[in-house]
């Protein structure tokens, strides 16, 4: 039996069928820390973490041998430690109150592309249409997030300047006097509808609201209200609602027993369901009541008819949204921050819309399918 090979002085033994080198402290199984590239540097863990995530604060010849360490050993920092030593973890949370919603799908596109190209990552929250849900995850991810933007905010203006006061942060459609934001021009394009609505002959027109705690819905019926008023209409408000094609049904019911020839609707998913349950009742739209929408949703031009609404544009909303809330957190991106951005809006006139009745709408009977 040939003897036993001896090593050399300083050769490193190679791990059996590999031929790979193993270094002190570390087997080829043990993930290396920061700990193993301080043994190995002959420095503190302190000074490793300086030298990786402030390089200009640690000695030249100090850094090179703690780089060639890291390197030999290769080790990478977690994105946790980085963030303790750097402050920053690189992400930005965008809460949304129902991730479900059509209309949050562009915002979220404009936010995440933005701050890709940003070099940031993006955390998704679904808030369920609740503040208290809301504020929980503020508070929670304090630590975890660099900023947040908060998409119709269900929060309170108490609550917003607290959480404002403590963190960066931008809202999109929540005007606020303690935080930036991006809203949609809410007067502009009620009035539009409104004006779209009078033209057609219509007298009697009813708002379909959506959550209380909404920010839009509060200025959509306080616009709605006084442009009406303006131009001598008679004024209903139903509601509130869930804004869901599932609350169509209870929102159609009630303003067929208002009497009014046309709507104004929180939102694209409350109007679709409310033509779905009309057109079961064999009321027809646009010839016995009209309706509009707010927001153009994906499939708002699908639906049967295809819906009347008001548009914006969304994901440029999330895009200034994103610019607004970096100009907080990092001076390289200059500018002066501005504390309001208005977004445009247009209606979009499609079937749903017509000429007012001579009558109020009235149910019709379920039609028999005809014999053969």
């Amino acid at each position: 039996m040939p003897p036993a090979k001896k090593h050399e002085p300083g050769e490193k033994q190679a791990a059996s069928g590999e031929g790979a080198a193993v270094q002190p402290g570390h087997t080829a199984d043990k993930v290396p820390t920061i700990r193993d590239v301080a043994l190995l540097a002959g420095v503190a863990t302190s000074t490793v973490s300086r030298a990786l995530s402030n390089p200009d604060r640690v000695n030249r010849r100090t850094r090179e041998r703690i780089e060639q360490v890291a390197a030999q050993l290769d080790y990478v920092p977690s994105s946790q430690a980085r963030a303790l030593s750097s402050g920053r973890t690189n992400v930005v949370a965008v809460l949304v109150p129902d991730v479900t919603n059509p209309f949050y799908f562009d915002i979220i596109r404009g936010t995440q592309n933005q701050l890709k190209a940003a070099g940031y990552t993006q955390l998704l929250v679904d808030t369920e249409e609740s503040s208290e849900m809301e504020l929980d995850a503020l508070q929670k991810m304090r630590k975890s997030a660099d900023g947040f933007i908060l998409a119709a905010s269900r929060l309170t203006d108490a609550q917003l300047a607290e959480v404002s006061g403590t963190q960066p942060l931008v809202t999109i459609n929540r005007a606020s006097a303690n935080a930036p934001t991006v809203v949609i021009d809410t007067p502009s394009a009620i009035i539009q509808a409104l004006e779209h609505l009078a033209s057609l002959g219509h007298q009697r027109v009813c708002y379909v609201s959506g959550p209380p705690t909404s920010w839009s819905n509060s200025m959509r019926w306080k616009v709605f209200e006084e442009d009406s008023r303006q131009r001598g209409l008679e004024t209903n408000r139903i509601g509130p609602f869930v804004p869901k094609t599932t609350s169509g049904a209870a929102a159609a019911d009630a303003a067929v027993r208002t009497g009014a020839t046309a709507c104004i609707v929180f939102n694209d998913l409350l109007a679709i369901g409310m033509l779905q349950r009309l057109r079961e009742r064999g009321i027809r739209v646009p010839q016995d009541i009209s309706i509009v929408g707010c927001d153009d949703i994906f499939g708002a031009d699908f639906c049967n008819p295809p819906l009347t609404t008001i548009a914006s544009p969304i994901e440029q909303a999330g895009r200034v949204a994103v610019s607004m809330l970096l100009s907080q957190l990092n001076p390289i991106y200059g500018g002066v921050s501005r504390k309001l951005a208005v977004m445009p809006t247009h209606l979009t006139v499609r079937a749903s819309t017509g000429p007012a009745p001579v009558s109020a709408p009235v149910a019709q009977p379920p039609q028999k399918p005809q014999q053969a």
